[in-house]
């Protein structure tokens, strides 16, 4: 070290950068977890940071303490952080599977990785001055330097090579081998003269241990998460996985009934499924023409189903972001059995692409519309959907690619208030904000509702509440059933005349104001 201090102080800053790409990811790692258990991103990412960036300014302070062996306590700290980041993903998942309080215990680990962050500027500092003694702002800029561009290294690893590739919990484990190393074992090499040498032993021994067990946690992961799965699902899981946008997972027998959960919600209970089905889909075609048909989300192939069981529908255009959840729909015999093999119909085109990117490129190129029924087979927010394929610009996208006379069926959420949920006004701000954004595209609508749940067989307690719905074209558009489908078993003229007459009475005097991309939540 004394003879060669550049190469020395090289080293430190090679590991700085190392260290500060592995904290970045174990950040980003917790956002991602959040956002597939929890969902609602901008909450996760936002609790997070904050507490992250909190956490690491008090680790900054507490490190003053330890600048007077420095090499040692960075060794120790890089350990500890190895193994708290690298074992954060499991640790969480099985907390949310086994125990429910998530949320707490995701702010515990998150202050904890923050505050071992943060010690590691001041000891770094310390290391490099150790070396060759200089300017305090030229040695700050080169660490600060080297630690914000392995946080740039970090950040664009982690979506575009560690979460397709690792998926977040082996991600984190190899995250936090690598930190073990580069944070540890580099700077107590290169210091190996500070600890005597039987802390100095202590000190490697830790190190291998710490490896040691993340390995033991790679070779067990699998397990933990399918016994994780298992509790939370029961022991009939018959598929699951994690792609790129949520995870899937499929239970129940191969004769059935199934259900299908996206990041942990319930989106199909197969005894119940056809009654957001039929809601959706034979209303909007009842109305007017029906040869072409859009269908927005429904990867799942139930809507689609209910689509092509009008015999004058020519073609379907089905817009889904998750690829691994059309191949699952067409690949599973019981999940294809009770969609009726519907994406293998000639007449279906379908696209793995986001709903609202694809809706933007379709406009833009002229798409291959006009589309005589667009149908959002997407969760409305209330159920845990994002806002913007429920905003007002997804909407003005949407009505774009409408023919003259052309409608747009949305789901609006689900009212569990009161039997057949519509009682009262409490849990139907949801149903006249998505009003008001199809409103302002300057299209007419009528709510309805099918009383009953989708997912109350799968649930506990009594059946009662409602799925709600909009219909909207550019006149008043008629509530009736087409004669070209088979009747539906949720849906009758009376039941839509009686709950759009109950819906509309119940609409306030000031409706709220639409969503968007950009104004309050």
């Amino acid at each position: 070290m004394r003879s060669r201090p550049r190469l020395a102080r090289l080293t430190v800053l090679l590991a700085a950068f190392v260290c500060a790409a592995c904290g970045l990811v174990y950040e980003l790692e917790l956002v991602a977890l959040g956002d597939y258990l929890l969902g609602d991103t901008v909450t996760q990412t936002s609790v997070v940071l904050s507490v992250m960036v909190f956490a690491m300014g008090l680790g900054s302070l507490l490190a003053k303490r330890l600048t007077g062996r420095p090499a040692t306590a960075f060794a120790l700290v890089e350990c500890a952080l190895a193994l708290t980041g690298g074992l954060s993903v499991l640790a969480l998942y099985s907390c949310w599977a086994w125990i429910g309080r998530y949320q707490a215990a995701m702010v515990g680990l998150t202050c904890l990785i923050g505050i071992l962050i943060g010690a590691e500027i001041p000891l770094l500092m310390t290391l490099i001055q150790r070396i060759r003694r200089e300017d305090a702002g030229r040695a700050v800029a080169d660490l600060f330097a080297a630690d914000y561009v392995g946080a740039l290294i970090g950040g664009l690893a982690f979506p575009f090579l560690i979460l397709p590739t690792l998926g977040p919990g082996d991600g984190a484990l190899l995250t936090g081998a690598v930190n073990a190393v580069a944070g540890g074992a580099v700077v107590l090499w290169l210091f190996r003269e500070e600890p005597a040498p039987r802390i100095r032993r202590l000190l490697w021994g830790g190190c291998l241990l710490v490896l040691g067990l993340l390995a033991a946690a790679a070779a067990g992961s699998e397990a933990v998460e399918r016994a994780a799965r298992h509790a939370l699902y029961g022991d009939q899981v018959r598929f699951a996985t994690r792609s790129r946008t949520q995870e899937i997972v499929l239970t129940g027998p191969a004769e059935g009934p199934l259900r299908l959960y996206l990041d942990g919600r319930l989106a199909v209970c197969g005894p119940d499924e056809y009654r957001g089905s039929e809601g959706l889909v034979h209303p909007a075609m009842a109305a007017g023409p029906d040869a072409r048909v859009l269908l927005l989300g429904g990867g799942d192939g139930l809507a689609l189903r209910e689509v092509l069981r009008h015999r004058g529908v020519r073609t379907v255009r089905l817009v889904d972001a998750d690829p691994a959840l059309l191949r699952l729909a067409r690949t599973d015999p019981g999940l294809a059995a009770l969609g009726d093999h519907a994406l293998d119909d000639p007449r279906v085109r379908a696209t793995a692409a986001d709903p609202m990117a694809w809706l933007r490129g379709a406009d833009a190129a002229g798409g291959d519309g006009p589309y005589d029924v667009v149908l959002a087979d997407l969760p409305a927010p209330a159920d845990g959907g994002p806002v913007k394929f429920h905003s007002q610009e997804f909407y003005g996208l949407a009505t774009r690619l409408l023919s003259p006379g052309g409608r747009i069926a949305v789901r609006a959420g689900s009212d569990p208030g009161g039997p057949g949920g519509l009682d009262g006004p409490d849990g139907l701000d949801g149903l006249w904000q998505i009003e008001s954004g199809l409103r302002t595209t300057g299209l007419r609508t009528a709510p309805y509702a099918v009383p009953g749940s989708a997912t109350a067989g799968c649930r506990p307690g009594p059946p009662d509440g409602a799925e709600t719905f909009l219909l909207a074209a550019a006149t008043p558009p008629p509530l009736t059933l087409a004669p070209d489908a088979p009747p539906p078993r949720a849906l009758t003229p009376d039941t839509l005349r009686t709950t759009t007459t109950r819906l509309t009475a119940l609409r306030p005097t000031h409706p709220p104001a639409a969503l968007t991309l950009l104004g309050p939540r």
